[in-house]
């Protein structure tokens, strides 16, 4: 059966293979990469070949942070595709994710096929010849032999475009957990694909209206869940899904779901050690050095304390955010686990002076908001290991799976409390709304006063109130209705409920997206063995009494983790990345955050700045801490000064919006 052909390349005069350096004979290891994809699909006589891909280089040069290893270009009628490589295997075979099948299939690919041995094994038998080394050759003939199916059949982290030119059928694609992330946006006949919304922003020059449904969710939320962006016309890939787009029509097709099937008892902690030490070496089985990003928590010095046992002589680097409020700083606690697990530990310091040139740094590069104020240490820790390291293994994906957020609990506790008698319930809440609003982290006031809030609202609906960044109240007041949510589901089964929303939707496209927009800033992969697909479906079939029982968060983790960890490391408070906001706001950073939240720009949304700064100064006051909703407003005008800047930067092209709905 067939093989692999050239194809045309950014710098012609190199070797074909859609390289730009010598080609290698194929070897044992793979040669994957993050990157950046991007591509145009047009059916468009106005646009030709020139015009393909002149859009397709000005979003790869928009992409240039992510791969400084590499790139590579293909261009044919109706089609532009090209990528960029970060390499951490195969690192001297300058192989960046482009690849064509003679039989007319090319390829790109952002991210990682972890099962690419075993797949080349079965499509040798079945008459493939592969020979490139790079983990990605499977794709092509795995989609030739499986058809639509074909991602059924991998595992890996992955955010890929296909194209099929027998079938004129373009697919983009994204992995299981949502890791590796996907724009796109469908202007007339032309269909333009990005890694990040920038470069797509750059290319494609939409109408840039904002889209009230995806601003609304933003607001509550501090992201815009997939599929929707907050602009019309553009997009997202769901997590598990494929964006199947033909000459009749465009689809969306789910190829892998969340398990639902459940055990009828807890395994035992010794049947998941073989499972999460191979995701561990998995993802650490690289050609490069790599680090791990180490905090106090359980989650992150589990992860490291497996990956020092499978490779001892390994050197791995620890790298630790601190803050020198003290209640936000972890670092003490990580120093003395990397010491006892024999890491270099690497700290970087985090103050409130980084924080507006890093923000505008970040939504300038990515083109998207993310009111995450973690968004912020993270990418300065990252930047300080882009110096050492080009990975590095994180923790997240362990609280949606085992169960690790406090609102788990507060779930739990929530039909106890409501069967209170009246007089009690309306005593206890006016003894926890006076408690005294604190600077510090996490505290107890601060988690009692969210869970007393919503008790009439259905479980899920609920939790969506307790995890908001702006509450309903104080959206209507910003003049923005809330968001319609269709919360019905098996009150029996409220824990499963809301730990599945939060995989499917808080995970991908605001912990992850951190993790990735943060970190490839500055070439940086981050990879989270807790969200490899083993992992994934060994945690899915726990009982909810191995997640959260009593006061306990984590049960079945937590004593999986007494063979790799101190008790007092398991037992340690549940604390997860702050950052001092509330206390900056009304201290170094008040004078920029009040200009933010009276913007403008705001006011241009529909945003009554009004009743922003009255918000603002229930903050200043101590009235109540109102730091995240602050937050997701400066975020949300810094976004749009940047969006204003690209609409008078060109002008737009306008062009005719396919009337599809998505």
């Amino acid at each position: 059966m067939g093989g692999f052909t050239s194809c045309r390349v950014r710098h012609p005069a190199l070797p074909l293979q859609c390289s730009i350096g010598p080609s290698r004979p194929p070897e044992s290891i793979r040669a994957p990469c993050m990157c950046g994809i991007c591509g145009i699909l047009s059916r468009d006589a106005g646009h030709p070949p020139p015009y393909l891909e002149q859009q397709a280089s000005t979003m790869l040069n928009a992409l240039a942070h992510r791969g400084p290893h590499g790139d590579a270009f293909v261009s044919r009628p109706g089609l532009a595709m090209a990528t960029n490589r970060l390499a951490i295997r195969g690192v001297d075979q300058h192989q960046p994710p482009l690849l064509e099948y003679e039989a007319g299939v090319i390829v790109a690919c952002n991210g990682e096929i972890d099962n690419h041995r075993e797949l080349r094994g079965s499509l040798a038998e079945a008459g493939h010849a592969i020979t490139q080394s790079t983990d990605i050759a499977v794709l092509a003939p795995l989609y030739l032999e499986q058809g639509l199916s074909f991602l059924e059949h991998v595992q890996g982290v992955f955010a890929l475009a296909l194209w099929d030119s027998r079938h004129q059928r373009l697919i983009l694609a994204r992995d299981r957990a949502g890791e590796r992330h996907l724009y796109y946006a469908v202007i007339g006949q032309t269909v333009y694909f990005a890694s990040e919304l920038a470069a797509l922003v750059k290319a494609c020059k939409p109408d840039l209206e904002i889209d009230a449904t995806g601003l609304a969710h933003y607001l509550r939320s501090g992201y815009c869940p997939a599929p929707a962006s907050l602009l019309k016309h553009i997009h997202k890939v769901c997590p598990g899904e494929m964006v199947v787009i033909e000459p009749t029509g465009i689809r969306h097709q789910r190829y892998w779901q969340f398990p639902a099937e459940k055990a009828g008892s807890t395994p035992s902690p010794g049947s998941f050690d073989p499972v999460f030490r191979e995701a561990v070496r998995r993802q650490s089985d690289i050609d490069v050095d790599y680090g791990v990003l180490l905090s106090g928590g359980i989650d992150s010095a589990l992860m490291t304390a497996v990956a020092r046992s499978i490779r001892p002589e390994k050197k791995l680097s620890a790298y630790c955010i601190r803050f020198s409020e003290a209640s936000f700083d972890e670092g003490q606690h990580a120093a003395q686990l990397a010491e006892q697990l024999g890491c270099n530990f690497v700290e970087v310091n985090v103050t409130a002076q980084d924080v507006p040139r890093t923000l505008r740094e970040l939504i300038r590069a990515n083109g998207e908001p993310l009111a995450d104020p973690a968004w912020i240490p993270l990418t300065l820790v990252t930047k300080r290991a882009s110096q050492d390291v080009r990975l590095l293994l994180a923790g997240e994906g362990a609280d949606e799976l085992f169960g690790g957020y406090p609102t788990y609990l507060g779930a739990r506790w929530a039909s106890l409390y409501a069967n209170l008698p009246p007089p009690v319930k309306a005593l206890a809440q006016r003894a926890i709304e006076a408690l005294p609003t604190s600077d510090k982290k996490v505290t107890l006031s601060f988690l009692l006063k969210r869970f007393i809030r919503g008790q009439e609202l259905d479980g899920l609906a609920r939790h969506l109130l307790w995890t908001a960044n702006i509450p309903p109240v104080w959206q209507r007041k910003l003049g923005i209705a809330p968001p319609v949510d269709d919360t019905r589901h098996d009150a029996s089964r409220l824990i499963d409920t809301i730990q599945r929303y939060d995989f499917g939707n808080s995970l991908p496209d605001a912990l992850m997206a951190k993790a990735d927009r943060g970190a490839m800033l500055h070439g940086v992969e981050i990879r989270a063995p807790f969200l490899d697909q083993s992992v994934i479906e060994f945690a899915a079939r726990l009982p909810v009494e191995a997640r959260v029982r009593g006061l306990t968060t984590k049960v079945f983790l937590k004593r999986y983790a007494l063979d790799y960890l101190p008790k007092e490391v398991i037992t340690r408070r549940k604390r997860g990345l702050s950052v001092p906001l509330a206390a900056w706001l009304r201290g170094p950073l008040r004078d920029w955050a009040q200009a933010h939240v009276t913007s403008a720009g705001l006011a241009a949304v529909g945003i009554d700045t009004r009743a922003a700064h009255a918000l603002f100064d229930e903050h200043q006051a101590r009235a109540s801490d109102h730091a995240r909703a602050i937050w997701t407003l400066i975020v949300l005008s810094e976004w749009l000064q940047w969006l204003d800047s690209e609409r008078t930067a060109v002008a737009v092209q306008k062009e005719p919006v396919l009337a599809r709905q998505f």
